[in-house]
C-alpha cells in the first residue's frame, strides 16, 4: 500500500507540473522592441545618471557627429573645385576630383595616401538622388568608396567587383521615384547623409599622370534632374581654387566639439535608423536628451561627460596600439573596417585615427608607432624594413608603405616622398631578391636614396596599405616585416 501511495503522488506531481508548463505567463514575454517598456521622458533624471549614459552616447555618436560636421563644412563650396587649393570640395549632390596625388599640406582627414588620385563629395539623399559616372578605367585599379552616416560602406563599385562603365543612381532609403533609361543600377544608402571618395591608382611617373587625366575627367556626380544620358566631362586639372578658412594647429581639424556634441546628437537619432538591437540604446539617449532640455544641471553634466570622454576615451584611440588587433612583429591591423555594424570600438577608433577606410576585402591596413622591439619610432634612429623574397604584401591591386608624423599627416621633406611601394618603378632590390626600405631623418647614404623614406627627427608612424589583398592578407597568415634599427 505504501508503494502505491508513493507512485500515485509522483504521478500527480508530474501531471500538475505538465499542466503548469503548458500554461501561458500572466504577463506575455516581449518578443519585439515595440513590446518592451520604454524609458519615460518625464522622469527627474539626476545629473550623475545622465553623465553615465552620456559617456556611452558620446563614444557611440562620435563618428556620426563627425560626418555631419564634415558635410556641413565641405559643401559650403559654391562649385566643384579645390578648397584652399589642396582638397576636393563641392556643393551637396556633386563631387570634385584631384588630378594627381593629394597635397601633403591638407588636414581634412588623417592618413591619406599618395598612391591614388582622390575625389570627394557629400550628399543629402532625402532631397534628390545623385547620378554617379563610371568611366572605362581599362586595367587600372579603382574603387568608389560610398559611406553612410555611420561611416559604413554600402556599395560594391570598383575593379574588384568588375563594375561596368556607365551611370549609377545613388538613392536614399525612402526614394521611390522612376529610374530613367540608361541607368545601370540603383545604389541604395541606408541614411540620407552619404559621401563618396573615389580612389584611382596612379604610378609615380609623368607618363601615368598624363595617361590618367582623361579618365579622371569623367568622374562626375550630379543630381538626377541633370541626367541626360551623356557622359559629362570636367577638366579637373583646371579645377578652380576655393578660398576657405585657414588651418589651425598641426593636427586634424576638430570635427567634433565636445561642448556642442549633445546639441547635435538628436539630429543623429532622428536621421539614422537604429540597427537591430540598438532600439533600447536609442530610447536611453532620447530620455537623456529630454531630461537635459528641462534641467540645466543635467545639460551641464552632459557637457562635462563629453569633455571627459573626449580626453579619456577618444584621444587614446590615436595611438595605433589602441586600434584593430595585433598583426605580428609589433604591428596592428584593421578590423571590420568600413563595415563596422555594432562594433563601436573599431568604428570610433577608426574615425579618430584614420577615418574613411575601405572595406576589408578592398583594403587591409597595418600600422605601428613602434619598432619590433617595442621602442617608439623616432627619426634620429635609422631603421630597415625588409620584405623577404616573395613576401611583399600579396595583392591584386597595389601596396605601399607610408610614413606619417605624430599627427598622422605627411612629413614635409625635400624629396616630396611620403610612401614607397607598387607605384615606384625604380626600387632597388637586394641580391637575394628581398626589398629593404630605409627609414630615417637623415639620408642613410647616396646608394640608398631610392629606397629611403624621410622621417622627422621625432616620433612618427608607419602604415602599410594592401589594396585588394589576396587570401593570406585576408586570413592573417601574411605578417608585416620587422622594423629594426639599421646596423
Amino acid at each position: 500500500m505504501r508503494h502505491t501511495s508513493i507512485a500515485a503522488s509522483v504521478v500527480a506531481t508530474l501531471i500538475t507540473g505538465a499542466a503548469y508548463a503548458q500554461t501561458s505567463p500572466q504577463v506575455p514575454f516581449a518578443k519585439t522592441p515595440a513590446e518592451v517598456t520604454q524609458p519615460h521622458n518625464g522622469v527627474l533624471m539626476h545629473p550623475e545618471y545622465a553623465k553615465a549614459i552620456g559617456r556611452t552616447a558620446y563614444v557611440w555618436g562620435w563618428p556620426m557627429v563627425n560626418m555631419i560636421n564634415r558635410r556641413a563644412a565641405i559643401t559650403q563650396a559654391p562649385h566643384p573645385g579645390r578648397l584652399n587649393g589642396v582638397l576636393p570640395a563641392a556643393p551637396r549632390g556633386q563631387i570634385a576630383m584631384l588630378s594627381g596625388y593629394i597635397d601633403p599640406g591638407q588636414n581634412f582627414v588623417t592618413c591619406p595616401n599618395q598612391d591614388v588620385a582622390y575625389g570627394l563629395g557629400f550628399f543629402s539623399l532625402d532631397e534628390e538622388p545623385v547620378v554617379i559616372q563610371v568611366p572605362d578605367f581599362g586595367g587600372r585599379f579603382w574603387i568608389y568608396a560610398l559611406y553612410d552616416a555611420r561611416t559604413d560602406q554600402f556599395a560594391q563599385v570598383g575593379k574588384p567587383y568588375e563594375t561596368k562603365p556607365g551611370f549609377y543612381l545613388l538613392a536614399g532609403p525612402n526614394w521611390r521615384g522612376e529610374v530613367p533609361a540608361g541607368i545601370e543600377a540603383i545604389i541604395r544608402s541606408s541614411t540620407e547623409l552619404a559621401n563618396i571618395i573615389p580612389r584611382v591608382f596612379l604610378d609615380d611617373t609623368d607618363e601615368d599622370r598624363n595617361a590618367i587625366q582623361p579618365v579622371l575627367d569623367q568622374i562626375v556626380a550630379y543630381p538626377l534632374k541633370d541626367f541626360d544620358g551623356k557622359m559629362k566631362i570636367i577638366d579637373w586639372s583646371e579645377a578652380p581654387e576655393i578660398p576657405g578658412p585657414a588651418s589651425e594647429g598641426s593636427g586634424e581639424t576638430a570635427w567634433v566639439v565636445p561642448e556642442k556634441f549633445f546639441d547635435q546628437l538628436g539630429t543623429v537619432l532622428d536621421t539614422v535608423e537604429p540597427l537591430p538591437g540598438e532600439e533600447a540604446m536609442y530610447a536611453q539617449f532620447r530620455a537623456m536628451l529630454a531630461a537635459a532640455a528641462k534641467d540645466p544641471m543635467v545639460k551641464q553634466a552632459l557637457v562635462e561627460a563629453a569633455v571627459e570622454t573626449e580626453r579619456d576615451v577618444i584621444a587614446p584611440f590615436f595611438a595605433w596600439n589602441r586600434n584593430g588587433r595585433p598583426a605580428g612583429n609589433g604591428w596592428n591591423r584593421s578590423t571590420n573596417n568600413a563595415q563596422f555594424g555594432v562594433d563601436y570600438f573599431d568604428r570610433t577608433g577608426t574615425a579618430k585615427s584614420n577615418m574613411f577606410d575601405n572595406k576589408p576585402t578592398e583594403t587591409q591596413y597595418f600600422y605601428t608607432d613602434n619598432d619590433s622591439s617595442g621602442a617608439t619610432l623616432k627619426g634620429v634612429t635609422a631603421y630597415d624594413v625588409t620584405f623577404a623574397p616573395g613576401q611583399e604584401p600579396p595583392v591584386n591591386g597595389f601596396w605601399s608603405l607610408t610614413l606619417y608624423n605624430e599627427h598622422h599627416f605627411f612629413h614635409p621633406n625635400d624629396l616630396g616622398r611620403y610612401s614607397l611601394g607598387t607605384k615606384n618603378k625604380k626600387l632597388a632590390r637586394n641580391a637575394d631578391g628581398s626589398l629593404t626600405i630605409h627609414v630615417s631623418a637623415k639620408l642613410p647614404g647616396a646608394d640608398k636614396e631610392t629606397n629611403w623614406l624621410p622621417a622627422p627627427d621625432g616620433a612618427f608612424s608607419l602604415y602599410i596599405r594592401a589594396y585588394w589583398g589576396q587570401q593570406s592578407i585576408l586570413d592573417g597568415s601574411w605578417q608585416p616585416p620587422k622594423i629594426v634599427a639599421a646596423k
